[in-house]
């Protein structure tokens, strides 16, 4: 896949680690293995490749937050992880 080369995708559970949605990558991996993560409406597994544009919601508890992605980078700082990010 060639936009896997131009760094325009990333594993669901490093995506979800890297734009601090969830604080740790365990969690996050754990929430995708539990079915608690879906992107564009399907529960995925936490090797998804997730891509700019995708739709990625967290059931979490009672709570429920869609967001879509905006940016796929390997590192962000504490201050620019909610850039790669809008919550829907």
């Amino acid at each position: 896949m060639a936009a896997e080369f131009l760094g325009e995708c990333m594993r669901l559970d490093k995506y979800l680690k890297v734009s601090r949605i969830i604080k740790r990558r365990t969690v996050a991996n754990e929430a995708c293995d539990a079915g608690k993560i879906e992107v564009n409406g399907k529960v995925q597994r936490a090797s998804y490749d997730v891509k700019i544009g995708d739709k990625i919601t967290v059931n979490m508890g009672s709570a429920s937050r869609t967001y879509q992605v905006v940016e796929v980078s390997e590192h962000a700082l504490k201050e620019d992880a909610a850039k790669m990010y809008k919550m829907i």
